[in-house]
């Protein structure tokens, strides 16, 4: 595997989730592969959980790492060509990326979307880049669109607290409030990774014959992802009535996808509604649903405390999954070096 992007790159999802069960059962059975091999890993933004569970991953495998934070001791970086340089940006990405690249084996990248330009951030121009210039394997650490390590880790999680029913669960995407604009990078990359588990028919339940999974996201007016992420998903604008008989409910805010309106609205906050926030009350229109949420989360704003500490809140196993499926994508590229 030479690009961790979206989830095709990774093919028969039953294969790796039995490998992601094979690592987490035995983290270091693979401790050889990495030996002198080193991970550089290049973040654009802040991070804690992906941070921690990626190096995580590469010690595991027996790796070097390396961490580069572009805005904090790095010089400024240009993204754009063509551009005169007359500015605070000192060095182009045109030839910073080489450069990093001769100095390890495997590249992880972590760079947000601006949420001013849409066709800029959906064209991933920065990820691509890499990949043109690098001359080494390149994964997303998350990009402007896609979060493909958390939704692995994501479809890992439902797959364990699954695998004693014998149905296809019904799992829940809502959108929820937040004080400032967020990309649209994760709720993409999981509804793209829920409906491929439900393509390839995944049996996610440990008996019976029902494969796959009842995926339905839930958002106000104005919060449509791009199709290319949810085509086939349930969209449904009642939050109640996405909620009913749910079995998972994954709560995240987005901005403004820019599907709908001519794009004006790409990066905005369309809404502040606190009626979205997901309370006792919202679960209890659920079927005893298991809570997730990618962290960090805002409190009484996405989440309320009784809600995100109650015993159905699997948010903490579902970080700690990320060290998991951070491993089984690192261990395929080292496999193809």
């Amino acid at each position: 595997m030479k690009s961790f992007l979206n989830v095709k790159d990774l093919g028969d999802l039953k294969e790796a989730l039995s490998e992601a069960v094979e690592i987490k059962a035995d983290r270091y059975k693979y401790d050889t592969l990495g030996k002198n091999k080193t991970l550089l890993m290049v973040f654009f933004n802040n991070s804690l959980r992906t941070r921690l569970s990626t190096q995580k991953a590469a010690m595991n495998l027996g790796m070097n790492t390396i961490v580069l934070d572009v805005n904090a001791g790095a010089w400024k970086l240009e993204t754009e060509r063509g551009v005169i340089m007359d500015g605070d940006k000192s060095e182009h990405l045109l030839e910073a990326i080489p450069v990093m690249g001769s100095f390890c084996d495997v590249i992880g990248i972590r760079s947000f979307a601006g949420l001013t330009d849409r066709d800029y951030d959906y064209a991933e121009t920065v990820y691509h880049q890499f990949e043109q210039y690098s001359g080494k394997p390149v994964f997303a650490m998350e990009t402007a669109t896609v979060h493909p390590l958390q939704a692995f880790a994501d479809l890992f999680t439902i797959s364990e607290f699954w695998k004693k029913e014998t149905r296809r669960p019904k799992v829940v995407l809502t959108w929820a409030p937040h004080p400032k604009a967020l990309p649209q990078a994760v709720p993409n990359s999981f509804a793209q990774w829920m409906l491929e588990a439900d393509r390839q028919q995944i049996p996610l339940a440990g008996a019976g014959n029902d494969c796959g999974i009842d995926f339905v996201v839930t958002h106000p007016e104005g919060y449509e992802l791009d199709a290319l992420f949810t085509a086939g998903a349930t969209i449904e604008y009642d939050q109640r009535k996405a909620f009913e008989g749910a079995d998972f409910i994954y709560a995240k805010n987005w901005s403004c996808p820019g599907v709908t309106g001519g794009g004006e609205n790409y990066g905005k906050i369309l809404s502040k509604d606190m009626s979205w926030t997901v309370d006792a009350e919202h679960m209890s229109w659920t079927n005893n649903a298991r809570f997730m949420h990618c962290l960090p989360v805002r409190r009484g704003m996405i989440v309320t405390d009784d809600v995100i500490e109650a015993p159905t809140s699997i948010v903490i196993p579902e970080a700690a999954n990320r060290e998991i499926s951070a491993t089984v994508v690192l261990k395929r590229i080292l496999q193809g070096l």
